[in-house]
């Protein structure tokens, strides 16, 4: 080798001395957060110092359907746009005099609209939301089938609607809200929704965008690797990290497979990893973070900045578990539980039973956790008596793993799932009108009061002989007719309702019909699930609100005498986990709003998914 000449050799390693004073100077920029009280500086520079989550809106795509199969409560729609569209639409998909068609008494227009999730990938389920836009003759949608149609970003653009990329395709039994089946009840009666009808044709990324004042390619590779020393997956059957710098101010990341269903704490806790800190430093800062992680104020964020480290501190974490504050065990345990430790259980348990504000979390960190320990308490809370806790763990225990031998499941003909879970509660029937069509019977051999006549859509008659057999019926005029004859049983009719070709809808109107008449002792509920907007007590001192069970679900500033300032309110700093269905924006109230969405609404969400400003993020709602 030969050897390099001195003067080439000093100016080499100025270079380098250069390069790692901008370096350090790049690192210690900015200061980390404050942190609680007088306790000294730890100087560790987190991800999100640099870093705002990309790709955490939700995009609302939306478009133009016929509903068939209606009796007679249909009507030709007005002429319009909609209607414009709508024969487009129908003509594109070779429909023949698709005029005659429309104005058919059993057809109907409708608008279809479903919002595209944050990670949601490419052939991922998606519930769509079917309303008739007014003036209208049409008087129901009950019964009725949204044919195929492909769902599009929309914006109005100088007064005209403008179309964007077709990112959804849906179709499937349109369920009218089983929680008003009033027929006079006109506005409900025009509102329902396809449970899975819908299809994601794009994935969407997730990721970390820079901010513009820290953009480079050597701060982007730094925080990947940051990132990939914390997580990592499979992917294909290889070991990889999950963070891959595409550009100097973007960085995609892949979902760790832990927090599939809660990806809000996921990019908390990327973002709360340290970009490099020594050994020394590391313990420097564990020491600090135990104190905030036994101080309830601060305990939240201390256990998933202790999260982020990982195995290291799970020591620490464990002191949370002996404390003497519910609180501080309840975040000490939620980080143990994504980092793979059974002993967390027992504290998520009782966190379930008795704090609603904090029901969401401890039961999708048992779900996460995955063990046998977790399973077997989620099965243990089958039995307690508040519907939200048994339908929450019910689901939970599905997303741990949906063949669970617990759980008897039974695809019937491939429309809709039936459950019927031993549980030494009171029976309760449960059916969801979000997330995915189901009926979930809690306790074996449920019956019906007899006698009975129900109505299962607009063809299917349920009714009791006098031998105390259940008759299930259905007559069609295109069809020969088909019956069938059960014992009385709510699983054997919900069976038999399917057999004669019906629907998850005409199940849920059964059902429903059967409640609301007396035939149905057990309890009914409709998607009892945990809410977002909970507010925690600290000080429980006040109990002012609670939820269906009689919980306490949030107190609002006034203690038992009236003093403010006795009572402590706390608000989660997490979305709630998608588990549950994440912080997914609320369909309109009104009918009138199930129009194109307004160009601004469009405009947001084409600026946080274009790669052109990818750049320039704006900041996310996930803190």
């Amino acid at each position: 080798m030969r050897p390099v000449p001195r003067p080439i050799l000093i100016v080499s390693l100025l270079a380098c001395a250069a390069v790692a004073g901008c370096t350090g100077s790049l690192l210690n920029s900015r200061s980390q957060s404050p942190e609680h009280g007088d306790a000294p500086t730890v100087d560790a520079k987190l991800v999100g110092d640099f870093a705002a989550p990309y790709g955490t809106s939700y995009i609302r795509v939306e478009g133009p359907v016929l509903v068939t199969g209606l009796a007679g409560t249909g009507c030709d729609p007005a002429p319009g746009s909609q209607r414009a569209a709508l024969l487009s639409d129908m003509q594109a998909h070779g429909v023949i005099n698709p005029s005659r068609v429309l104005a058919s008494p059993n057809n109907a227009l409708a608008w279809a609209r479903a919002y595209l999730p944050p990670g949601v990938r490419k052939g991922d389920p998606l519930d769509i939301e079917v309303r008739v836009p007014p003036p209208t003759e049409t008087t129901s949608l009950r019964g009725g089938w949204m044919m195929e149609t492909q769902l599009k970003e929309m914006a109005v653009i100088a007064g005209s609607i403008r179309n964007g990329h077709v990112l959804a395709q849906a179709e499937g039994p349109v369920l009218v809200n089983p929680v008003t089946p009033d027929s006079d009840d006109s506005v409900s009666q025009l509102r329902g929704v396809v449970l899975g009808g819908g299809v994601a044709l794009k994935s969407r990324s997730l990721g970390l965008v820079l901010r513009e004042s820290d953009k480079s390619v050597f701060l982007s590779k730094q925080i990947g690797d940051a990132v990939n020393r914390r997580f990592h997956t499979y992917i294909r059957g290889q070991k990889q990290g999950v963070a891959t710098p595409k550009t100097d101010a973007f960085i995609d990341l892949e979902v760790h497979p832990r927090y599939k269903y809660n990806l809000g704490r996921y990019l908390q806790v990327v973002r709360s990893v340290a970009l490099f800190e020594s050994p020394q430093e590391q313990l420097a800062r564990l020491e600090l973070l135990e104190r905030q992680l036994l101080d309830p104020v601060t305990s939240a964020q201390a256990a998933l900045r202790l999260e982020a480290i990982g195995p290291d501190a799970q020591r620490v974490l464990k002191k949370g578990l002996d404390s003497s504050d519910s609180e501080v065990r309840f975040y000490a345990a939620e980080s143990l539980a994504y980092l793979d430790q059974s002993c967390a259980v027992p504290v998520l348990s009782e966190t379930v039973k008795s704090e609603p504000a904090l029901r969401a979390y401890a039961l999708t960190a048992l779900c996460a956790l995955g063990d046998v320990q977790s399973a077997d308490a989620l099965r243990d809370l089958f039995d307690v008596s508040s519907a939200e806790t048994r339908y929450g763990a019910f689901r939970a225990l599905w997303a741990m793993n949906e063949h669970d031998p617990q759980l008897r499941g039974e695809h019937l003909s491939d429309k809709f799932w039936l459950y019927v879970v031993p549980s030494a509660g009171p029976p309760m029937i449960h059916v969801t009108h979000s997330f995915r069509p189901e009926i979930v019977l809690f306790g074996e051999n449920q019956k019906f009061q007899l006698p009975l006549t129900l109505e299962a859509g607009n063809s299917i008659i349920v009714k009791s002989q006098p031998d105390g057999l259940i008759s299930v019926a259905r007559f069609s005029l295109q069809k020969p007719d088909e019956r069938r004859t059960v014992e009385n049983s709510v699983a054997e009719v919900i069976r038999a309702i399917v057999e004669v070709s019906g629907d998850y809808p005409d199940a849920v109107q059964a059902l429903e019909e059967a409640h609301s008449g007396g035939a149905v002792l057990s309890r009914f509920e409709v998607d009892a699930i945990p809410e977002r907007g909970r507010v925690y007590d600290r000080n429980r001192v006040a109990r002012t609100s609670k939820d269906k069970d009689g919980n306490v679900a949030s107190a609002h500033g006034k203690s038992a005498d009236g003093d403010d300032s006795e009572t402590t309110e706390v608000q989660s700093n997490q979305p709630l986990p998608n588990l549950f269905g994440g912080d997914t924006p609320k369909f309109s109230e009104s009918a009138d709003e199930m129009e194109p969405p307004a160009a601004a609404e469009s405009d947001k969400n084409q600026a946080e998914d274009s790669p052109k400003t990818a750049a320039k993020p704006k900041p996310s709602g996930v803190k």
